[in-house]
């Protein structure tokens, strides 16, 4: 038998943010089985999504999007680069700032990415009914915002 007062389940039961990371190494570790050799973590995978569908987004609009460190962002630019899913491109007018734009290949390599994904988050939240997965949305986009509701 398990003694309270030093079993980490039960220490750690009432802790959210326990529970959070949790859950979070589940739902990553199932991404990561799915993605296989295609080998896009979720913030390569994030990052592709933004600029399939804001195309022309600039570098720091995209590392502010996804709360990226500007100096992270090069190499994550850089990665999906060298993959031939995006291109940087001049923006007229400020020759120091880049849009990226997909690729062709860019594109439907998302597409068929986005197929696995949402396989995987049915997989992950098969246990939550749609109004389950609308509140834990909603409680997830509050936490991110501080307490704030939008």
């Amino acid at each position: 038998m398990s003694d309270p007062e030093t079993d980490p389940e039960i220490l750690l039961r009432d802790f959210l943010g326990y529970h959070l990371k949790r859950a979070y190494v589940t739902v990553h570790a199932d991404f990561r089985d799915i993605m296989g050799d295609a080998g896009l973590s979720t913030r390569v995978f994030s990052a592709l999504a933004m600029v399939v569908g804001q195309q022309g987004i600039t570098q720091s609009e995209l590392a502010r999007a996804l709360g990226v460190e500007r100096s992270g962002m090069v190499a994550l630019i850089d990665e999906l680069e060298g993959a031939d899913l995006i291109r940087r491109e001049p923006v007229p007018g400020d020759r120091r700032v880049q849009a990226l734009q997909p690729t062709d290949r860019g594109v439907a390599r998302f597409d068929e990415l986005v197929a696995l994904v949402r396989a995987h988050e049915a997989r992950c939240f098969a246990g939550l009914d749609d109004t389950e997965k609308d509140m834990l949305l909603h409680l997830l986009h509050k936490v991110r915002m501080g307490g704030v509701t939008t």
